[in-house]
């Protein structure tokens, strides 16, 4: 499967989804609102909003960079790393839960967008097994 541009893939733009829903929960749950300084602080829920963040940047990238190399063994990388992120993403939502947040319906919110990419990804994974791309 030869793609055009990664903007035209689907897996990409659910990825800027979740990015923007996990910067969105992690700002509304940190405590310190500076999403820059997160790193800096001693807060066990910034320090889980930082990496949220993170990882969710990471997805974008890995993504990215599975698609556009040519390697397969660099491919099948990236496509493990993606889904170890994913599988943080949710951890960090348990973390967060047992944080003590009270809006636990925004943490199934971002939840529930993992499941959906998770979805795109799986689909998109399969382009590259079944060696198509």
């Amino acid at each position: 499967m030869q793609y055009g541009p990664i903007h035209s893939l689907p897996v990409y733009r659910k990825s800027l989804a979740l990015y923007d829903l996990s910067k969105a929960v992690a700002s509304y749950f940190s405590y310190n609102q500076d999403l820059f300084s997160l790193k800096k602080s001693t807060s066990f829920r910034d320090h889980l909003s930082d990496s949220l963040l993170t990882d969710a940047d990471l997805i974008i990238k890995e993504i990215t960079s599975a698609a556009t190399s040519t390697s397969y063994k660099s491919r099948m990388k990236s496509l493990t790393f993606i889904n170890i992120m994913t599988r943080n993403i949710l951890s960090y939502c348990n973390g967060l839960e047992r944080d003590g947040v009270e809006e636990k319906e925004y943490l199934n919110l971002l939840r529930s967008e993992i499941k959906s990419f998770r979805k795109s990804f799986k689909s998109w994974r399969k382009s590259f097994l079944n060696g198509e791309s």
